[in-house]
Formats: C-alpha cells, structure tokens, sequence
C-alpha cells in the first residue's frame, strides 16, 4: 500500500509538470514532486475521489475471495483503466516497458544482436543483425534457442528469452540452439556489445541521380544518422529522393522537426501545438537550406505515425515533397513522459499538434473500442471535410484520418500470395533450403528450376492449399520472396533489406513520379516568388 499511495500522490501533480515539461514527445521528461506537495495542491473533489478509491481497494483487499496482488491490481488494472478514459496514447510503463522505452529512445542496448520470435512454443532467430556478436558467430534464420546461459526456454515468451540475452556490455552469455540439418545442438559462447539500433537503416542510389533513404523511427540519433547518409551519398548529385516512412511508428517530435526542417527554408514552420494548460507553440526549421531544391516523393502507408506523420504533413503543406502511399495512422496527440518511482514511467497526452497550414490529423477515437482503433483502421479513410487547409501553392489538404497522399498507391496481394505470407512459407523452408546447400550463394543468385520444385514440394508438404496454375502465374514473385530470405543467411540482413527496396513495386513507382513532385516544388516557387513580390508592393 505504502508504493500505491506514493504512486498516487505523485500523479496529482500531473497536471503541474505538465505546465513546466520543456519539451513534449515520447523523449521529453517531467519529474514529479514529492507526496507532500502534490497534496497541497489537490482540489477538494481530487482528494475526495482519493479517498474513494482508497476505502473501495480496502475493501476489495479484505473481502476478495482470493489474495489481492497489490501490484497487478494497481498497475495492471486501475492506473490502465484510468488512463483509457483518456485517450489510446496515454499509458502507465512499467520497469521493463520503461527500460524499453529508453532503449528505443538511445537508439542501443546491450545484448548480442538478433531479433526473435515464437514458433511451435520455440523461440526461433529471424535474423541477426550485420556486425553484431550473433552475426560474427554464424547464428542464422531459423535456428531455434534451446538454453541461454543453462537455462531452458521452454514455455519462455519472447520478451523473457530477450532479457536473459540482454546484460551489462562485455559480459558473456551461452546460447544453445538446434538447427535444421545438424543432429546435436550447437553451443555459441558470445560476449555481449553495444548493439546500435540505427534509425535510418538503409541510404543508396536506386539510380544515378535518385537517392533512397528509409528512417524507420525517430530516436536521439535520427537527424545526425540521416545528416551522415545523404552526406555520404553526396547529397549534391541528387536531383530526387524517396523518403520512406512506411511502418515508421514515431518517437521523439524534435527529432521530426529537425528531418522536416532540413528540407524546408530555414525559420518555415514545421508543426504547431497547443494543450489546455499550454499555449501554442511553433516548431520552425532551424537547419534548413534553399539550396536542396530535389524533388522527393515521401513513402507513408497506415502504419506511419506521430513523428513520421509531422514530416509528410510538413513536406506536404509547403509542397516540397509529393507523399505517396495510403493514408498513414492518424495520430495527433502528443505524448509528455514523466518518469516516476519504482522505475516506471506515465506519457500522458498533454497536447494536440497541428500540420502548418493547421490541420489536426488525429483520427476520432470516441466512437469505438482502442482495439479497434489500432488494429481495425478500415481502408480508404474519409478525410474531414469540415477540416480544409490551404498549402503554400493554394492545393486543398484535409485534416482527420492522418495525412491523405497526394498519390495513392494500393498494393493487393492475391490469394495464393497471402496464403504463404500468412505461413511465413518463405522464412520457414530457408533454413530447409540452405542445411543442404552451401550458405555462400553468387551475387546474381537467384532460384532456379530446382529450388522452385523443392519448394513446390515443401508447400505440398506443410498443407499449404493453392492450385498449379496459381503457382505458375506467381513464380516470379516467389523467386524474389526466396531470394530476400535468402540473402539474410548468404550475406547480411542489410542486403536482404536493399534487394527487398529494389524490387519493390511501390519503390520503382516513386522514381516514376519524379517529374511531378520536380513539377510540384517549381510550382510552389514561383507562388513563393509572387507573394515576395506582391508583399514588397504593398
């Protein structure tokens, strides 16, 4: 009880740290004062409602017909429960959710480097990541962990195989897996590193003079990372870039600002919020630069979000960029972290924020359950018409339901293609494939008659239902899901992922549409060279 009255207190003082936090975003931080003074401040109704709650959770303790487990009562139950009658966003960390949070936010962690996932109650390796202990080791896709450090994983979740191959840097840890073709498990004795998780993942030429970058989240690092590729690349031999945000969930809004900022003109608005205790504030480009006149097409899809959703609503309401896609998340809110005791941690929505020419993007959460809201975004979201903006060239744009693309772009899987995305066919017969195949595989690989036939065969094996002439009318699109696979154990995830890019249909059309985000901006220019004018007349 004593953790769960200081824990109260502390959160009425919510709305105080809110009015003080500095900087709003999953990143930002208010401290909470102590219980003393929080109660000092509480209002009569706040206090009463306290006492309520306390003498129904007395209650409640003394009377249930099985032991109250304070913790779960408290944090899993009645601080969740109060937050949803908020909004889907704010929500209560606890020390493992909060420590999560911080990694994603550092953008590293100490481990050994691999992402994971359940199968047949086993824990098995999707990939490694290039450079990291696991890869240096020859760990590989497929590979199921029996044992970290002696202990079974039998039953484990991923997030606890995940702790125990987490530790302090330079520590060591045993892994024990099986893999598909060797008959005694394999011991790796690795030491555990810093694994950087880079948010801008992958930065080429798809061609001469057109340049992709992805940013896959933004954390503390994302404006440096992308500094440091378009620098690399040689930003001044671009004449355009696909931009991609697709799946990109957000993070940290000053991050957002300072990518959206680059390409814009230096002191052009970025995105505005304003809160009940807070007054409106702008976030201007700082670091932008007339010169990086490109054109750029902005990737998005329903998955791209907050931060990622302040990049494209910014690009596209001064048209500099043409955003391509479906309509991304719709998430307006903004988030102030405030880290409380115990290791834990509150992001309580204290604003909203909106695009430059004003919109508010955030779609209706009042109407229908937060599974819903998350998980069941129908297609073809409505834009708000009674929300209607101007860009700087004079184009309609909406607000609600996210950032509507200027291009839409529809990618249907047909049936047979779901079926074996839906089995994960292709990340399951790799490690088939490659325990009677050497792992070195030529660059211009790619399955011939004999691997399709072997895999035909695994469909046929594991019940996958599809007819002949779905598997002949899809053969090139298999060829290339096996290669992508592939490419993780003959090389690297980061060649898989470039290969991936490459072939992308939604990819190749961004370079078709070139011309008309070139027509775009040079439209905004002379609109922006009439109203300097027009302003120097008057």
């Amino acid at each position: 009880m004593r953790q769960f009255r200081a824990f109260v207190f502390s959160l009425l003082l919510i709305g105080l740290c809110a009015l003080l936090a500095g900087n709003f975003g999953p990143g930002s931080a208010a401290r909470a004062a102590g219980p003393a003074t929080a109660i000092a401040g509480a209002d009569d109704d706040l206090v009463s409602g306290l006492k309520t709650f306390t003498s129904i959770y007395r209650l409640v303790e003394e009377n249930a017909a099985e032991k109250v487990n304070a913790d779960k009562a408290i944090f899993k139950g009645a601080v969740p429960g109060m937050l949803r009658t908020l909004d889907p966003h704010s929500s209560f960390f606890d020390p493992r959710d909060f420590q999560q949070l911080r990694e994603d936010q550092r953008g590293s962690y100490y481990g050994v480097g691999m992402t994971i996932q359940p199968k047949d109650n086993r824990i098995v390796v999707v990939a490694p990541f290039t450079g990291t202990p696991s890869y240096k080791a020859g760990i590989r896709p497929g590979d199921v962990i029996l044992e970290v450090n002696d202990k079974r994983t039998d039953g484990m979740t991923t997030a606890e195989v995940a702790d125990l191959l987490k530790g302090p840097k330079g520590t060591p840890v045993q892994v024990v897996i099986a893999r598909e073709g060797v008959k005694e498990p394999i011991v790796f004795n690795l030491v555990r590193g810093e694994i950087p998780r880079f948010s801008v993942q992958n930065a080429f030429w798809l061609k001469p003079g057109i340049a992709y970058v992805d940013i896959e989240s933004f954390n503390e690092n994302t404006s440096r990372e992308l500094e440091e590729a378009v620098k690399k690349l040689g930003e001044s031999s671009m004449k355009g870039l696909v931009l991609d945000l697709r799946n990109n969930p957000g993070g940290l809004l000053n991050e957002g600002v300072a990518v959206a900022g680059r390409f814009l003109k230096k002191g052009q608005t970025v995105v505005s919020h304003r809160g009940r205790t807070s007054p409106e504030k702008p976030y201007l480009a700082s670091n932008g630069a007339a010169t990086r006149d490109y054109a750029i097409v902005v990737l998005v899809n329903r998955y791209s979000a907050s931060a990622a959703e302040i990049v494209a609503g910014a690009l596209q309401d001064h048209d500099r960029a043409l955003v391509f896609g479906d309509n991304t998340f719709g998430k307006g809110l903004v988030q102030t972290v405030f880290p409380l005791s115990e290791n834990t941690g509150l992001a309580l929505t204290t604003a909203k924020y909106y695009t430059p020419s004003g919109r508010l993007i955030q779609r209706d959460y009042g109407s229908g359950s937060f599974y819903e809201y998350y998980f069941n975004r129908k297609d073809g979201a409505q834009k708000d018409s009674t929300d209607v903006k101007m860009t700087d060239s004079g184009r309609a744009v909406y607000g609600g339901n996210g950032i509507q693309p200027d291009e839409k772009f529809d990618l249907k899987y047909n049936r047979f293609q779901i079926e074996l995305l839906r089995r994960f066919a292709f990340r399951d017969y790799l490690p088939k494939f490659f325990s009677t195949h050497d792992t070195k595989l030529a660059k211009d690989w790619m399955p011939d008659n004999t691997v399709m036939n072997d895999f035909h065969q695994y469909l046929l094996k594991n019940n996958a239902t599809f007819t002949e002439a779905e598997f002949a009318e899809n053969q090139e699109w298999v060829k290339q899901q096996i290669k992508i696979e592939a490419l993780i154990t003959a090389a690297s995830l980061d060649e898989s992922q470039r290969y991936a890019i490459e072939t992308d249909p939604m990819v190749l059309k961004a370079m078709e549409l070139m011309p008309k985000a070139k027509s775009l901006l040079d439209s905004q220019k002379k609109q922006m060279v009439q109203l300097d004018k027009r302003s120097n007349r008057d």
